[in-house]
């Protein structure tokens, strides 16, 4: 029988305030256990929560991004559960009537040519607090409850099922992520949790339209464990099917060691949690001015900008989208083409997509981290766009920039003597050198074997040290050969 897998993921997004949520205490990560919580976290008696201005705006903007509708009128409920690390036995989140709901995010799934895109719906997004932590871990048999992070505020975005594979789940988790940092509503720093990935996970036979029991996998923190985990579930829910058995609706965790997921407890529906408006809180109204101004704050979403890429610098689909896979890479595309001017938009972004990426990925940088500026880096392009040097000494220079040798390119190219060497004179020695040199590469080209010039052209580069022009050198070259 052939399988088709449903996947919707729930993406919960800390929001980049300073504070939290229903409360004036920080929201700074690596605090002291319950350093940072005050008497609305702890949930004493008497106390009223009251909401933070900066979350509500962060969800308008996230709700303008996707163009989903804004409900002028939004409430909070409250979500009625016990565990330990939830002082109130309830969590305050929207359920009836969220902030954001029906908007969508297209993105590309696959590499290169072969990308294809892909329209996933946004079901709603809507505002809630975080709970507490359980630490299991050096307490001595016991576990230990920190507070610090009960009532840091949530967008929490549900998506449709409407992916049918783990790496639509991760290009999708990835586009998400990318707009919340573009638009600066969260972090995403998965590391300290600030963008966790729940992924409800089922398989039917191929051609049925009723879905089938879904499970949903928590808390996965890394694009990489998201695919493992998806993958692994739809193969366990295949072979338990097959094998006669009934996959039951549950919540698992992802081992990351195992590799495998394992349940940690049945999966409550909504009515379970006794849902219902939190009398503390009145329902939140959106006036339109107040839209506008945030509507006034949003930059150049990422789909916009590859569209533009593609329409007014002629890059491919492909390059536009790896251009604008984050802000900060958008921005360096941008300042170096600044500097070069738009004639020179398909150098940069192959600057900035490879070797800009390849040392990046090498050196375990972070971007911030990035020690060559865009302009010494369009200083590069510029020099191999006049002919000064070649792209063999583009990439040496771009390389001593990254050591820090030198200041810019002009000045390692004058210490280095490195300057290309475009006198076909000087070019014209160095060939009658190598023919006179390699008589068995000039027999075999005139026999017919195409790969002997490539040598003979390689043995040119070789004696010049890389700094003849490689056009005048194959130009040259054919005509000693007499195939110019």
């Amino acid at each position: 029988m052939q399988w088709e897998t449903v996947i919707g993921l729930e993406v919960h997004s800390q929001l980049s305030t300073k504070t939290k949520i229903f409360s004036g205490t920080s929201t700074a990560f690596g605090a002291e256990p319950n350093s940072q919580a005050c008497q609305v976290d702890l949930a004493l008696p008497g106390v009223l929560p009251v909401l933070n201005k900066g979350a509500v705006e962060r969800a308008i903007k996230f709700g303008l991004a996707i163009g989903a509708k804004l409900n002028r009128t939004n409430i909070f409920d409250r979500k009625n559960y016990f565990y330990p690390d939830l002082p109130k036995g309830y969590q305050i989140s929207q359920f009836t009537l969220p902030i954001v709901e029906a908007g969508e995010l297209t993105v590309q799934v696959g590499e290169g040519e072969k990308a294809v895109a892909k329209t996933v719906r946004i079901t709603r997004a809507h505002l809630e607090e975080d709970a507490g932590k359980s630490l299991h871990e050096d307490f001595h048999g016991m576990t230990g409850i920190d507070l610090n992070r009960a009532g840091t505020p949530l967008l929490e975005i549900v998506s449709e099922p409407d992916m049918r594979s783990a790496k639509e789940a991760v290009a999708y988790a990835k586009a998400l992520h990318t707009l919340v940092t573009w638009i600066g509503i969260c972090d995403g720093n998965m590391q300290e949790g600030s963008f966790r990935v729940d992924a409800n996970v089922s398989v039917r036979p191929l051609g049925q339209t009723e879905y089938g029991t879904r499970r949903e996998i928590k808390n996965l923190n890394s694009f990489k464990f998201l695919e493992q985990a998806i993958n692994y579930e739809v193969r366990w829910q295949i072979e338990q099917i097959e094998d006669g058995h009934r996959v039951v609706q549950a919540t698992v965790l992802f081992d990351p060691d195992t590799g495998e997921t394992r349940m940690m407890r049945s999966k409550e529906d909504a009515h379970d949690y006794r849902y219902f408006p939190d009398p503390d809180l009145l329902p939140v109204q959106l006036e339109e001015d107040w839209i506008e101004q945030v509507r006034a704050t949003l930059p150049e979403l990422p789909q916009q900008k590859q569209a533009r890429y593609q329409a007014d610098l002629g890059l491919s689909a492909y390059d536009a989208a790896v251009l604008t896979s984050s802000k900060w890479t958008a921005d360096y595309f941008e300042a170096m083409l600044a500097s070069t001017g738009e004639s020179q938009a398909k150098a940069c972004a192959n600057w900035v997509t490879g070797g800009l990426a390849a040392y990046l990925n090498q050196t375990s940088n972070s971007p911030d981290q990035c020690p060559v500026t865009p302009g010494q880096a369009a200083g590069v392009v510029r020099r191999v766009a006049d002919g000064t040097i070649n792209g063999k000494i583009a990439k040496e220079i771009f390389d001593a920039l990254w050591k820090g040798e030198g200041t810019d390119a002009d000045q390692i190219i004058e210490s280095k003597g490195l300057k290309q060497v475009s006198d076909s004179g000087a070019i014209e020695a160095i060939i009658d050198e190598v023919l006179a040199a390699n008589a068995k590469s000039v027999e075999e080209f005139r026999a017919g074997k195409e790969k002997a010039f490539n040598a003979l052209v390689g043995q040119v580069m070789k004696a010049s040290k890389g700094k003849a022009n490689p056009a005048q050198v194959n130009e040259l070259l054919k005509k000693k050969l007499g195939a110019g």
